[in-house]
């Protein structure tokens, strides 16, 4: 069937009702408000059980698994325009480089490593086995379709479902590990912005009190002119547009590039904050409103990506698979248990929560867990993490056209070496540099 606008309405409505499910359920069933589960992945869940993957009860379009680039680039081109880059932001990012570089390139390095040296000589595994760990998990699906694909052109025949079993597993470790860990933090009193007892609106994710339901945003226009919120749409949208016509320009000069949406919606979303300053219109865009825009995308795009998880069962595999995603899920439970509370003190949790998501899944499922403890997103965890990635793009980019290479080169034990040195040099880089929070919370003097 061919997919047309019609389509998306379906994938969209289908995905809106769910969501309003979720959200009942959430209301009225004690298990989700025990566990703080947000709606949209509810949704998700139900959309993967009910869709053409399992019962096949719903009729989503083989698109569903393209929104979510789409919207996690809503989401950073609006984190553009509402973020302050204050200096306790600029500070934070310094750390939030360091524990997302070295937590990423780790992981490539030490299990590419893993696979050479252990599962390759137990199991008979090839060499760049072990790197499949990494493509699908602080990879994601899109990174296991990027390098799985270029590796089974080199003759790798099942890379592609081991990548996107992978991204299966760790985005199912992500969700509930992260919602234990949250229900944790919560609980143990180390997630700053959540009461000590969690009042009813928060259990049940709907706000009685008609007096104390908060505005969304300011107009910033007259409704005679242009409604404010297409206005704030509309420049969010045109800031996504620009980002993939410069991808679009940069793939064409150099094909082997390939630039995350998200990551250059971020940049042009900056450049776009700029402008409106050398114009003399800084409060042009209302933030709370822009926030707005943002949270709606990124409950979309949560819902979007679980439903549109395609298990991928690979029988031959299925020892040294399950043994490789244990090791993997404890390298991030490491991270988030005793890396990140002496990198990110005294706000440790929030960050923590993230990194778990994007570290096992991806950076929608990161956001997702971030909302259960920071229901507000008044950490600044987003802020500091859109900042630190200007610098650590370039090892997520370079490690998806690299990787491939080293496959068809028989480079993967260098890679695997050169990866594990890279990353212990850039995590101690907070000590030699005394980016590190002192004992009481506040900032070493760099």
């Amino acid at each position: 069937m061919d997919y047309t606008p019609y389509s998306l309405l379906i994938d969209v409505g289908w995905i809106s009702l769910l969501m309003v499910v979720g959200n009942v359920l959430r209301r009225r069933i004690p298990f989700f408000q025990t566990l703080l589960i947000p709606s949209p992945i509810t949704a998700g869940l139900l959309g993967l059980v009910l869709g053409p993957e399992v019962l096949g009860l719903i009729g989503f379009s083989d698109h569903i698994g393209t929104y979510t680039s789409l919207l996690i680039a809503v989401v950073f081109a609006s984190m553009a325009y509402s973020m302050n880059l204050t200096p306790s932001v600029r500070t934070g990012a310094k750390t939030m480089w360091s524990y997302s570089t070295g937590m990423f390139v780790g992981q490539w390095g030490v299990f590419i490593l893993l696979g050479i040296f252990v599962f390759k000589p137990i199991w008979g595994v090839e060499d760049w086995f072990g790197m499949m760990l990494p493509v699908g998990f602080v990879g994601g699906f899109g990174t296991a379709a990027a390098v799985g694909s270029s590796v089974e052109a080199a003759g790798a025949d099942a890379a592609s479902s081991l990548g996107f079993t992978s991204a299966t597993v760790g985005t199912l470790a992500a969700v509930v590990g992260g919602i234990i860990f949250a229900n944790w933090g919560i609980r143990t009193k180390r997630a700053a912005a959540m009461p000590e007892k969690l009042p009813w609106e928060l259990r049940s994710g709907y706000i009685d009190d008609v007096q104390q339901r908060p505005s969304i945003g300011r107009a910033t226009t007259n409704p005679s002119a242009l409604e404010p919120v297409a206005l704030h749409v509309g420049v969010i949208a045109f800031t996504v547009m620009v980002a993939y016509l410069v991808n679009k320009g940069i793939s064409h000069l150099f094909p082997t590039v390939s630039i995350p949406l998200f990551a250059m919606s971020f940049v042009v979303g900056l450049l776009g904050k700029l402008a409106l300053r050398i114009v003399g219109k800084p409060k042009y865009l209302d933030a709370d409103t822009i926030n707005s825009v943002s949270g709606a995308a990124t409950d979309y795009l949560i819902a979007f990506g679980i439903a549109s998880i395609v298990p991928a069962a690979v029988a031959s595999y299925w020892v040294p698979l399950l043994i490789l995603f244990i090791a993997g899920t404890v390298y991030c439970v490491i991270f988030f248990f005793l890396i990140a509370p002496r990198f990110f003190a005294p706000q440790w949790l929030e960050r923590a929560i993230f990194g778990w998501g994007w570290a096992t899944a991806a950076v929608a499922t990161g956001i997702a867990l971030l909302k259960i403890v920071d229901p507000k997103m008044k950490s600044g965890t987003l802020n500091e993490y859109g900042v630190a990635y200007v610098a650590y793009a370039p090892f997520e980019i370079g490690m998806t056209v690299i990787a491939p290479i080293a496959v068809t080169t028989h480079a993967v034990l260098g890679l695997g070496i050169v990866s594990t040195v890279v990353a212990a040099l850039v995590l101690l880089a907070p000590v030699v540099f005394k980016w590190l929070p002192s004992r009481d919370g506040s900032r070493q003097a760099s």
